[in-house]
């Protein structure tokens, strides 16, 4: 019998990004995170405190970050609930990148009026890596979690063979390089 594959995480994070959830949560307490979807917000990731954005029934969970965690660290025991910062996307624009593993970076700029990080210099950028036909086989057997499902004791440790948090975005989503001869 061969073993089971890892289910590929469908959020990871940069350590820049990471610290800023980190200063974000010490001033405004719980966060979560929204993958917009468009309109005034651009396709930003938007960062609220927990609570204060209400979540659709057919939102999706594309996991839960914890704050404890440097770059490379895994998990071993559940985060509080001050250290989870679930991280959401619409249903219909999860259709669209299913297949994609998203990877949250900071990058100097001013984000959207509506997320909290705002006036920090800073603002969340989406970067996207497409996962692999093994990596899809195994997270087409997983149901995700919708907004109708969750509820913040309902978070579980993430037990991945995958770090959440990486150095650079390019640790997680390599950047094609052309060979120039």
């Amino acid at each position: 019998m061969s073993p089971t594959p890892a289910v590929p995480r469908r959020v990871r994070i940069t350590a820049e990004a990471m610290d800023l959830l980190r200063r974000l949560r010490a001033t405004h307490g719980p966060l979560l995170l929204h993958q917009s979807g468009g309109c005034c917000d651009g396709s930003a990731p938007m960062c609220y405190p927990a609570g204060d954005f209400i979540i659709g029934d057919r939102d999706i969970l594309l996991g839960v970050l914890d704050l404890r965690l440097t770059p490379g660290e895994l998990a071993t025991t559940a985060p509080t609930p001050d250290d989870q910062v679930p991280v959401w996307i619409s249903g219909p624009q999860f259709a669209a990148w299913r297949h994609t593993q998203l990877v949250l970076d900071a990058v100097p700029g001013r984000g959207s009026g509506f997320s909290l990080e705002a006036p920090e210099g800073l603002r969340f950028l989406s970067r996207a890596r497409v996962f692999d036909p093994a990596e899809l086989a195994v997270l087409d057997t997983a149901t995700p979690l919708t907004g109708s499902e969750w509820s913040p004791e309902s978070a579980v440790v993430d037990i991945c063979t995958e770090p959440q948090t990486v150095m650079h975005a390019v640790d997680a989503c390599p950047v094609p390089t052309r060979d120039r001869r």
